[in-house]
């Protein structure tokens, strides 16, 4: 997709406006992979201005701390840090709630300081701005939509607005589930649950969280996490249902639907 570096960037002596910070699944997980190259194609088509790390970038270190191994969360943060002070770093854009999360209320305490801004945010304020412009009639004309709120996203830094005004330009319409918004159920990933095995119970959360999405009789779960996306998928496979529902991230549905 030829999507510069930093450190490209930097040898040419030019800086970027926005460091995409992709994470872990965005990177390395398939089905995330898309989710990324659908973002970037956004911002590609907008003309903004914008670099990745590329093979530098770390794991944020939320999953260890989550996970309770503050020693090894230290040290990775300590070397994000370096590295992104040593760029300059002003402003970031991630897909990924954790990452966001991590990176905007937990690096600070550590001397990393960033504007740091989720997607749903930055696709709401270049709406807002009138640079994304969606064309009606898309292939989710008439669909019901349902949006799942991510725990990092939601309970955790209050954004509900955003990603439901995203939503709202697409030619469809938007149902609720029983629990949303502060009420919202986790997918089941968050905590470092997503790398291990789950406590035995009734009913696994992902598939509790699905049923709850298929009962508004939505043919798209829209995400805006690239765990809760795969939590969901599962849970819809599981349901036998991936004929008839979709489960997409907000930067795919905008990416599908852009005015070019």
């Amino acid at each position: 997709m030829q999507v510069p570096t930093m450190a490209e960037l930097l040898a040419e002596g030019k800086s970027p406006d926005i460091l995409f910070w992709v994470g872990c699944a965005g990177s390395f997980d398939q089905r995330a992979q898309k989710i990324t190259r659908a973002f970037a194609s956004i911002l590609q088509e907008l003309k903004i201005n914008f670099a990745i790390l590329g093979k530098e970038e770390a794991c944020t270190g939320d999953p260890v701390r989550r996970a309770g191994n503050e020693f090894m969360f230290q040290m990775m943060a300590y070397q994000n840090i370096q590295l992104l002070n040593n760029y300059q770093v002003r402003k970031i854009v991630t897909t990924c709630p954790h990452c966001f999360n991590v990176l905007k209320n937990e690096y600070p305490e550590l001397g990393g300081n960033y504007e740091v801004v989720h997607h749903a945010t930055f696709l709401q304020q270049l709406i807002q701005e009138g640079r994304i412009k969606l064309q009606g009639g898309g292939s989710f004309k008439g669909k019901k939509i349902t949006y799942h709120d991510s725990c990092y996203l939601g309970r955790a830094n209050g954004i509900y607005e955003a990603p439901r005004q995203v939503l709202e330009l697409l030619d469809a319409e938007l149902v609720e589930m029983k629990r949303c918004r502060s009420n919202g159920l986790c997918c089941g990933a968050g905590g470092a649950q997503m790398f291990k095995e789950e406590e035995k119970g009734t009913i696994r959360v992902n598939q509790e969280r699905t049923n709850e999405a298929l009962e508004t009789g939505a043919q798209v779960i829209a995400a805006a996490c690239p765990f809760c996306n795969t939590m969901l998928t599962d849970g819809v496979k599981g349901k036998e249902k991936e004929a008839e529902v979709q489960v997409l991230d907000i930067a795919e549905l905008v990416a599908a639907s852009l005015q070019k």
